[in-house]
């Protein structure tokens, strides 16, 4: 064993490392028992391996001097270099001491020189301004105000500041010498000043807060200041406008109860910066209450009211546009037994309804609808009371249900239900896919709203489980009609098949009259059958998602499977009839490979094996009966496949199942 310093790296354990060294001895350890033992091989083994370890100690311990002496020489060298690094910082703080002397001298003295030039620059300022001022007033006293200040109103403040000073001046002068120049400066004030409180007026409408003060520090050197806190109060006063609305416009109504409910609260949160006392919490918000208490007890009553009218008018509007009279659903009488049983079976009862294509959904009715219910949530979170909150929020939901949920998408599923032709219909438009479509779009937009906006009013509250079991019976029973309604529309697909292979496939096509002049390739119904079979499942794709595409495509694909299997088992076949069949599956089956569906093309394939016991020789029958995609198959059916061949009686391949 090389004997090496990494060996003894902790953990170390001595036995362990005396068994290994025993171990790889020739001899030493307990392999080939004891007949295989040398002590004397072992004991060389120890005395060499101790002489191994003796020179490595001597080396590490070498190397630990070496070490140790370089350490002991750096720790000379770092001390030396701190040594220096302080005699360097002493110098430096030195510097430093002398520059910032220097520096208190120099501002000393910039200090003295400001205070000269001030008392020198002040003097000449006011000089400027009295002559600015004198300028300004030999304009008034001509008549003609030619500066820019007064004529410009991005300049108001300016005009403002010089006509507030000309003012006072006049106010000095001697009525019966300077009375024109002091009328004229006394319009030009009032002027400036109406002009400052229109335009604080506007500022408070637009809500800008910065531009307000900024005018009112301008109106408060002027002695129309009182007009402007008039102005305010006024503003804020708007409440009363309430009433004018309150039956008149009851949209308008809540929008403005929202709207200064909202700026009032608002203001009261900046108005507790201020020092209005110790409780100034509790006073506001009586203050508030005492303004609003009369409209926010009867505001859900005002909001339900006008959701139900609002979307009642809405509903409408799309139906007029579309010149559709609302059918009732759910009436009694034998037309709507009929409609049901139709609905739920394929019997013909009667013709269906012709929509000529039209879901009688509506994105931008959606839309209409859910926006009036945004702004309806958002209202009842601002103006209800928290303990209210849930109940009202939940009485709003309910209202969407209704009007988006019931009114437009029940109705619309109803409709499509009743549209769906019978299977037995030829030329059928299935439109019924369009419908589940835009229902899914229309439902995401629900369940989003549900979350976004319905969901944080009332997580905390019981009404919670109320509007998830509401939900749930809502999804619940449009799922019902949407599995109704796909079901029958893969009936009337799958009849649509059967009515082409019925009237294109005939029975010489699998008989042919010259065997030996046949083009093997598929027969004209296969095609057409191919054809129309990938539209349906483009349309499926298109209609559906997520899971529901695997889902349908398969029960279609199925159905498809059934009906091609069935047919098959209607004809007879020669030889050259049973390739044409073969050929036949064999573009069904690349048809189904459309579907993505793996159940449906394992079908096929199976539907494929069992064509080839339509060409097999005789003596080979039982062999392919035994191949890997028919051995599980039941008897009886590769029986009544065999059955079909032509050569049957006569070639006696019943033998083969007896």
């Amino acid at each position: 064993m090389a004997t090496t310093a990494q060996l003894f790296e902790e953990p170390f354990d001595a036995d362990e490392y005396i068994e290994r060294l025993a171990w790889r001895t020739p001899g030493g350890g307990s392999k080939g028992g004891a007949e295989a033992f040398d002590p004397k091989r072992l004991l060389d083994e120890f005395t060499n391996h101790i002489e191994e370890l003796k020179q490595l100690d001597e080396k590490i311990q070498r190397k630990v001097e070496k070490l140790e002496n370089q350490c002991h020489r750096e720790a000379k060298e770092f001390a030396h270099k701190v040594q220096d690094l302080q005699r360097s910082n002493q110098v430096a703080f030195q510097h430093f001491q002398e520059l910032d002397e220097h520096i208190s001298y120099v501002a000393t003295k910039v200090c003295h020189l400001g205070d000269q030039l001030e008392g020198v620059n002040t003097p000449r300022q006011r000089a400027v301004e009295a002559q600015r001022l004198m300028t300004y007033f030999n304009e008034f006293l001509d008549g003609d105000l030619r500066s820019d200040v007064f004529n410009n109103p991005d300049k108001i403040k300016e005009a403002a500041d010089i006509i507030q000073k000309l003012h006072l001046i006049a106010q000095e002068l001697p009525f019966d010498r300077f009375s024109g120049v002091k009328a004229k400066i006394a319009s030009k004030y009032h002027d400036l000043e109406r002009q400052l409180i229109q335009e604080f007026t506007a500022a408070q409408r637009r809500g800008e807060i910065g531009r307000m003060r900024e005018v009112a520090a301008v109106l408060l050197h002027f002695k129309g200041y009182a007009h402007c806190v008039d102005v305010y109060i006024k503003q804020c006063q708007e409440v009363k406008k309430l009433d004018e609305t309150r039956h008149s416009d009851v949209e308008q109504y809540l929008k403005n109860l929202y709207d200064l409910y909202t700026k009032t609260t608002a203001l009261a949160t900046k108005l507790t910066e201020f020092n209005l006392g110790s409780d100034k919490h509790t006073f506001l918000s009586k203050l508030i209450k005492s303004i609003f208490s009369s409209y926010l007890e009867t505001y859900i009553n005002m909001e339900r009211e006008y959701l139900r009218t609002r979307g009642g008018q809405i509903l409408q509007r799309y139906y007029d546009s579309k010149n559709h009279q609302k059918r009732p659903i759910g009436i009694s009488g034998i037309q709507d037994l009929k409609e049901r049983i139709r609905q739920r079976t394929n019997l013909p009862l009667g013709p269906s309804i012709d929509t000529h294509g039209e879901t009688f959904l509506s994105p931008e009715l959606v839309v209409n609808l859910l926006q009036e219910t945004r702004h309806a949530f958002e209202r009842c979170h601002r103006l209800s009371d928290p303990s209210d909150l849930p109940k009202n929020a939940f009485s709003i939901f309910l209202l969407l249900v209704e009007h988006l949920c019931v009114e437009h998408i029940d109705y619309a599923l109803e409709i499509g239900l009743a549209a769906i032709p019978s299977s037995d219909a030829k030329n059928a438009n299935l439109y019924f896919l369009d419908v589940v479509q835009q229902a899914n779009s229309i439902f995401h937009l629900f369940d989003k709203q549900f979350n976004d906006q319905l969901m944080p009013l009332i997580s905390s509250s019981p009404k919670l489980a109320e509007c998830l079991h509401k939900k749930k019976e809502v999804i619940e029973q449009m799922e019902v009609k949407l599995d109704t309604g796909i079901d029958r529309t893969l009936n009337c697909m799958v009849g649509q098949m059967k009515h082409v292979l019925t009237t294109e496939q005939k029975k010489t096509d699998f008989r042919p009259e010259d065997e030996n002049n046949v083009m093997i390739q598929c027969t004209s119904a296969c095609s057409k059958v191919c054809a129309y079979v990938s539209r349906q499942v483009e349309h499926v794709r298109k209609s559906m998602d997520g899971k529901n595409v695997d889902t349908v495509l398969t029960e279609l694909g199925v159905r498809f499977h059934r009906l091609i299997h069935e047919h098959l088992q209607q004809y007879s076949y020669s030889s050259m009839g049973g390739m044409l069949a073969i050929c036949d599956v064999a573009e069904y089956r690349r048809c189904a490979k459309d579907f993505r569906v793996p159940l449906v093309l394992q079908l096929f394939d199976t539907l494929h094996a069992l064509c080839n016991l339509l060409v097999v020789a005789p003596d080979n029958l039982k062999q392919v009966c035994s191949g890997e995609q028919l051995t599980n198959l039941d008897r009886n059916l590769l029986h009544a496949f065999v059955q079909l061949r032509a050569d049957y009686r006569s070639a006696r391949l019943g033998r083969h199942f007896s």
